[in-house]
């Protein structure tokens, strides 16, 4: 147990990686094509559902615990990913691929996330005032209106200003809400390609929503920009803004504003975000800048101070399962409360 303690912290010593270990990625990842994305990680479920306790854990190929935040890559143009040899595109779609980890399913209202404090960052259920979240349904929508998630690898810094928007970030990933037709599960990984970006200003900092659309889903091939969305899916893009306008009202708080009037930009605009908060996500994984509580651990950032090895990672799930049951002990509760519990 007190070995495992500096793990559970974001300021943990240096550990150096092995000589054969990967170095940070450089926008490099997954899978031998976009339609495999999913054949790479699966989710492990701890606790119960709609609970406190309730964790959902990630697993790589090889059945390693991983950070969905720090150890899935996130770009999908490299030519390996986990040691596994993968095929070159043969054209430009590389380019714009991404992977996307899934949140929240679209028509489901329960607020879940990807845990940023824990170790190994498993994605939970938000909660405020000891109660769990809950985003109310707004008017003629039920719940989140896209599957929405993150983009891995990003990060907006919080002691950053963006220059387009005059405000810094909201420490958290980039979100991404996901157009196409199927309904998603939590925990998926997909592979999406980018087509705009809204700025969203929530209390004074700037809190990015990507929009894009699976690559898998029937009409991928139409969309390749934020005015495809406008011409195919007529009325989205306007139900988009008002959603996020207005779905904190609700609990009593002002609508939420939005930089350029609230004009989506298009996906070169987008990419640019990407690209620099990516940037951002390595200097917090390199330890070069303040990343307050933000838990770094990982497994396959073998450059990282914050890296762990697979058998400390596999302790760490083990541990926070343990820990949702009664009777802890004073050092357990040490540990519950570096995970926020």
């Amino acid at each position: 147990m007190r070995a495992l303690l500096p793990l559970l912290r974001t300021d943990w010593a240096w550990r150096a990686g092995s000589p054969a270990a990967a170095r940070l990625p450089r926008g490099k990842s997954a899978g031998p094509g976009p339609h495999r994305a999913m054949a790479f990680y699966r989710t492990e479920e701890r606790g119960q559902p709609y609970s406190p306790d309730y964790r959902l854990f990630f697993k790589n190929v090889a059945g390693h615990y991983i950070s969905p935040f720090h150890d899935i890559p996130l770009k999908v143009d490299s030519t390996e990913e986990n040691g596994i040899p993968t095929k070159r595109a043969r054209n430009d779609e590389y380019e714009n691929l991404f992977n996307m980890v899934v949140e929240v399913p679209r028509w489901t209202n329960a607020k879940m996330e990807i845990a940023t404090k824990e170790p190994l960052n498993p994605i939970k259920q938000d909660t405020k005032d000891g109660k769990l979240r809950f985003v109310a349904n707004i008017f003629p929508h039920k719940g989140y209106i896209w599957n929405y998630g993150a983009l891995p690898q990003t990060w907006e810094d919080p002691h950053q200003k963006d220059k387009s928007t005059d405000c810094c970030g909201d420490n958290d990933p980039v979100d991404i809400c996901e157009i196409g037709s199927k309904v998603l599960s939590c925990g998926e990984v997909i592979h999406v390609k980018i087509l705009g970006i809204l700025a969203l200003i929530d209390q004074g900092e700037t809190d990015w929503k990507i929009i894009a659309i699976n690559v898998n889903d029937p009409e991928a091939s139409k969309f390749q920009d934020i005015d495809d969305v406008k011409k195919y899916k007529p009325g989205y893009l306007e139900a988009t803004l008002n959603w996020f306008r207005f779905y904190k009202v609700p609990e009593g708080k002002p609508e939420n504003q939005f930089a350029f009037n609230g004009e989506f930009k298009n996906k070169a605009f987008a990419l640019e975000v990407i690209k620099s908060t990516h940037e951002c996500w390595k200097t917090l994984l390199m330890k070069k800048c303040d990343g307050g509580a933000i838990n770094c651990t990982n497994v396959q950032v073998c450059d990282s101070p914050f890296h762990c090895t697979q058998e400390e990672a596999r302790s760490i799930v083990e541990l926070v399962s343990s820990l949702s049951n009664k009777g802890r002990s004073k050092e357990e509760e040490q540990v519950w409360h570096f995970l926020g519990k």
